[in-house]
């Protein structure tokens, strides 16, 4: 599956756009202790064994983020690993590891009595804490408003909500955020990606 050039971050292989023949995607969740399984062995095992964490010239490797609701802070984690490949894309490896190291302080229990933007905060923080990401960067693409944006919008998002859109995935399909795809339009569709065979 093709990867937008505004998440190169999430790529691992030969520099420039040299195709490659096989292609490994990974999807992962920040808060799922099954991921950090599967990432610990892929980043620590695995890849050095590629010359040190550079891919094979044959191969690249995708880290598709995978948020699952019913991990509730998912949102919130992925959001600061988004924020960290748009300001550092070349660091979102190495805060990836962060996070699956620290996932246990995004779980239910560890979150309950926060607010999202003390989450936030957390979050920035620990991203500051890899080598080439600011943090107050990080926090000022990540926090919520208090207040109404310009258009008296009270739902608005933050500065990677647009960045977060694509790639939720429903049914297999990419379709949030597309504006071929109205409202109500998707029961409606007849194309195959969207139609069930028997």
């Amino acid at each position: 599956m093709a990867l937008a050039p505004k998440y190169a971050g999430l790529r691992l292989g030969p520099e420039g756009s040299k195709q490659t023949v096989h292609t490994l995607e990974f999807f992962l969740d920040y808060v799922c202790p099954f991921s950090a399984k599967m990432f610990k062995t892929l980043y620590t095992t695995v890849l050095p064994t590629t010359t040190y964490k550079r891919v094979s010239p044959n191969l690249t490797i995708i880290f598709r983020p995978q948020i699952q609701p019913w991990h509730p802070s998912s949102t919130l984690v992925h959001e600061a690993a988004l924020a960290v490949q748009k300001v550092a894309p070349g660091s979102f490896w190495a805060f990836s590891e962060k996070l699956f190291e620290h996932q246990k302080d995004y779980f239910d229990v560890s979150v309950v009595n926060e607010t999202r933007n003390k989450i936030y905060e957390r979050l920035a923080k620990l991203a500051g804490s890899v080598q080439g990401v600011d943090e107050g960067k990080i926090f000022e693409l990540l926090k919520i408003s208090d207040k109404p944006g310009e258009d008296g919008s009270l739902n608005s998002g933050n500065g990677v909500t647009n960045d977060l859109k694509p790639i939720v995935k429903v049914s297999g399909a990419e379709r949030l955020g597309r504006p071929e795809l109205g409202v109500g339009e998707s029961k409606n569709r007849t194309d195959k990606s969207c139609r069930r065979t028997a």
